[in-house]
Formats: structure tokens, C-alpha cells, sequence
């Protein structure tokens, strides 16, 4: 077949239509995997919007996790004190818990490309403020926590609709190795921009961090200005947007299967993700090293991630979700307890490296399967519930980490997560063994 044909006829094909109970369909002319395969890995790819979306997004997650690395070491060298982590991620966190669920209807009101385009462009601009304090060296811990909110406020209306918006460059059966790819994309900038950071921020300084993020902005906007999409058929809405909202609540809180996953992923913000607010304290006080350190640390994260997100794409529309899902929740916390008695460098990153492995399979899975379920009509509503349910709570947990590593030492936040998370996972499979059976 004509590869031009080929493309034309399948890159922005619209989802299928979804039933009322909103159960996956099933495509019986594809297979379903199970078996790792390069060429199922990158069944995405066959859509030009989503290609445009991968090339774009790669690049602005790049700068992210660059300015992400340095904000958090420049905070730690101006302050010395783990408990200002913990004050920039609350600050980051807090417009989750104030704007996301409205992020969510709006997600679902309004074209979802025009609101991510002006989300980022907010992002971007943000960012070149800050490198600007940074280049001045005007730049004090009260400005990064107040630039943290404001960014925190852009990514509220922008994380609903982003997650959303896949739905509308893939078809319903490549969404969860759409949703595997993304997931890619973001831990493979989490594999080098935090090391290149480290580099760039200990020989010229941090300026030149959060400059970069904020050019990787035009990658994406760029990216989205360019895609062809299918137009989307306007919601007649007659409801409040307060009824609007309680019906997406209401929906998650009926539906067993979104509940507990939402539920599950609620734990992770609170008590396994959030750790990662203490890797420049880490990489200084209990590791000895410094600023490349702390760049080595969430790379090794990064590359475990990126591993095991590679390996869900590779693996196609595979049935057995639930089954890794669930390994990764046993995974994780024990991983995080070894981390927590380890004082040597290489050691700290291979275990990091499984750390950040099982991690990904917790949320990338979790996101799969909450998306492959949900009804089209709530899709943003729901994804709203799920990322503030996530990203509401990394902020508190970032809070209490950085506050107990404050009063106690740093190894004790990460024990008690651990084993927090480890009680969840326990809980889930006894009381909740469907979500081991999913598929």
C-alpha cells in the first residue's frame, strides 16, 4: 500500500464511538499483544498529530525537568534548609487543589488545543522571568515559591485537558500505548534533562536552566499550531458549571473500577511520588555530593522509568494491565525502603532505577485504565478528578517530607511513605481483586 495513502487515511482518524457504561471496544482485525515487539511499540506513531505531539512535548519536557532540577538546588543553596522543598513543590501543588476541577470542565467545554496552547505560552513565559531574577541575581526563595504558584495555576487548566486531548490524536484501542509513549517522552527527559542541569547549573549557572525551558516552550506550541484535528462536535451544556462538576464526581464515585484507581493513585501523590522533593538534600547530606549529583539521582529515576515505559508500548494491547499494575505497587515501596539504608552512590542510583521502573507502571497503567473506561462526554472531567487526586496531593506530600526531614533526618519521610504505600498495595489486592484481573 502507498505509505502517503496509508498515512492519510489513518492519522487523524476520530475515536470510536463509546457505549454508555464507557468499556473499551475492541478492534478484532488488530492483535492484542502480550509478546514485546518493536513494532507495536510505536503503534502512536502511525497518527502525523500524534508524531507532531511526541516531537513537541519531548522537547518543552526536556527544558522542564531542567528548570525542575535547578529550581530546587537553587532554592536548597540559598536557604540550606530541606523544609523550602517542601514549601516550593506546596506552592506548586496548592492551584491544583483550587483550579484543576475546573481545569477539567473546561477541558471539556472548550477546544482543548487552543486552551493547552495558552497554558504553555503562560509557562513559557514564567519561565524566562525567572531566568531573568536568576541572571540579575535579584532571585530570592520568595520569588521561585511565588513563580512555583503561578506555574502551578497554568498547569491545573493545562494537565486536565493534556491528558484528554489524546484522545483526540489517537484511536480508543492505541490509547494506552499512546499514554505508554507519553509516558516515554516524559521519563526520557527525566533520564537527561536532569543530569544536563546539573552540568549546565554547576559550571554557568541557573540562569541558563530555566532560559532553556522556557525556548523548549516553542517546540510544543508550535507542534500543536500545526496538527490537522478532526472537529469536535460542541456539548450542549445546559448545567452549571457546579452541576457539571458533581457529575463527574458523582460518575468516578459510582464507578468501582475509576474509584479505586484514582484512589490508589491519590496514595502515590501523597505518599510515594513526593520524594523526589528530597533528592538535593539527599544528594548532599546523606550522599556527600552536590549539584551533579542531585542531576545524577533523577536521572537514574528517569532511566528506570523510561525503561519500563518502553516495555508497556513494546508490549501492545496486551491483557494483562491489572497483573503489572499490581506488581509495580508491591514493587515500588520496597524499592523505596532500600533506598532509604543506602549510603553508596552507585547503589542509590541502580535502586533508583528500579524505583523509577515500578513507578511508571503504577502510573502509567493507572492512567491506561482509567482512560480506556471513562466515558468520552467526561473524559476532562474525569482526568480533572485524576490529576488533582495525583498532583493535589504530591504537594502535601512534598510539604510533610520536607517538614519531618526537617525535625527528624531525611531516610525517615521516605520509610514512612514507604510503608504507607505498601499498606495501600496490601489493601487493594485483598480487598479490591478485580483490579488485578483488568484488562
Amino acid at each position: 500500500m502507498d505509505l502517503r495513502r496509508f498515512e492519510q487515511q489513518n492519522s487523524d482518524e476520530a475515536v470510536f464511538p463509546t457505549p454508555e457504561t464507557g468499556a473499551p471496544l475492541k478492534s478484532p482485525s488488530q492483535p492484542l499483544g502480550g509478546k514485546p515487539s518493536i513494532r507495536q511499540a510505536f503503534t502512536a506513531f502511525k497518527y502525523r498529530n500524534y508524531r507532531l505531539w511526541f516531537i513537541g512535548q519531548s522537547v518543552s519536557l526536556f527544558g522542564t525537568w531542567m528548570q525542575s532540577t535547578a529550581q530546587g538546588f537553587l532554592i536548597f543553596q540559598l536557604t540550606h534548609s530541606p523544609a523550602f522543598l517542601g514549601y516550593v513543590g506546596f506552592a506548586a501543588g496548592v492551584p491544583t487543589w483550587l483550579f484543576t476541577l475546573y481545569g477539567g470542565v473546561v477541558a471539556d467545554r472548550m477546544a482543548r488545543r487552543t486552551l493547552l496552547v495558552i497554558t504553555q505560552t503562560t509557562m513559557m513565559v514564567l519561565a524566562f522571568i525567572l531566568a531573568a531574577l536568576a541572571f540579575l541575581n535579584f532571585v530570592q526563595p520568595w520569588h521561585i515559591i511565588l513563580l512555583a504558584f503561578c506555574l502551578g495555576v497554568a498547569n491545573s487548566f493545562d494537565a486536565p485537558a493534556r491528558q484528554a486531548f489524546v484522545s483526540e490524536m489517537v484511536k480508543r484501542e492505541d490509547l494506552t500505548n499512546a499514554i505508554a509513549l507519553n509516558a516515554t517522552m516524559f521519563n526520557l527527559s527525566i533520564s537527561i534533562g536532569p543530569a544536563v542541569s546539573g552540568v549546565i547549573y554547576a559550571f554557568f549557572g541557573p540562569g541558563w536552566c530555566f532560559t532553556v525551558n522556557g525556548l523548549s516552550f516553542i517546540a510544543v506550541i508550535v507542534a500543536l499550531l500545526l496538527m490537522k484535528l478532526k472537529p469536535q462536535a460542541k456539548p450542549i451544556r445546559s448545567n452549571s458549571t457546579r452541576a457539571d462538576l458533581r457529575e463527574g464526581i458523582r460518575y468516578v464515585l459510582h464507578h468501582s473500577v475509576i474509584r479505586t484507581l484514582i484512589g490508589l493513585i491519590a496514595v502515590m501523590g501523597l505518599f510515594g511520588i513526593s520524594f523526589l522533593t528530597l533528592m538535593p538534600a539527599w544528594a548532599v547530606k546523606i550522599l556527600g555530593g552536590n549539584a551533579a549529583t542531585n542531576g545524577l539521582l533523577q536521572s537514574a529515576r528517569g532511566v528506570g522509568a523510561l525503561s519500563s515505559a518502553l516495555l508497556i508500548a513494546s508490549l501492545g494491547r496486551f491483557k494483562f494491565k491489572g497483573s503489572l499494575l499490581t506488581l509495580g505497587t508491591f514493587a515500588f515501596p520496597i524499592l523505596m525502603l532500600t533506598f532509604a539504608v543506602v549510603r553508596w552512590i552507585p547503589l542509590s542510583l541502580l535502586v533508583l532505577v528500579g524505583a523509577g521502573g515500578s513507578s511508571v507502571l503504577i502510573m502509567n497503567l493507572a492512567n491506561a485504565l482509567v482512560q480506556t473506561h471513562v466515558q468520552d462526554s467526561l473524559r476532562g472531567r474525569v482526568m480533572g478528578i485524576y490529576t488533582l487526586l495525583f498532583f493535589g496531593m504530591m504537594p502535601l506530600g512534598s510539604l510533610w517530607m520536607g517538614a519531618v526531614a526537617q525535625v527528624a533526618s531525611e531516610p525517615t519521610p521516605i520509610i514512612i511513605g514507604a510503608l504507607v504505600f505498601l499498606s495501600a498495595a496490601i489493601s487493594v489486592f485483598i480487598f479490591a481483586p478485580k483490579v488485578r484481573h483488568l484488562e
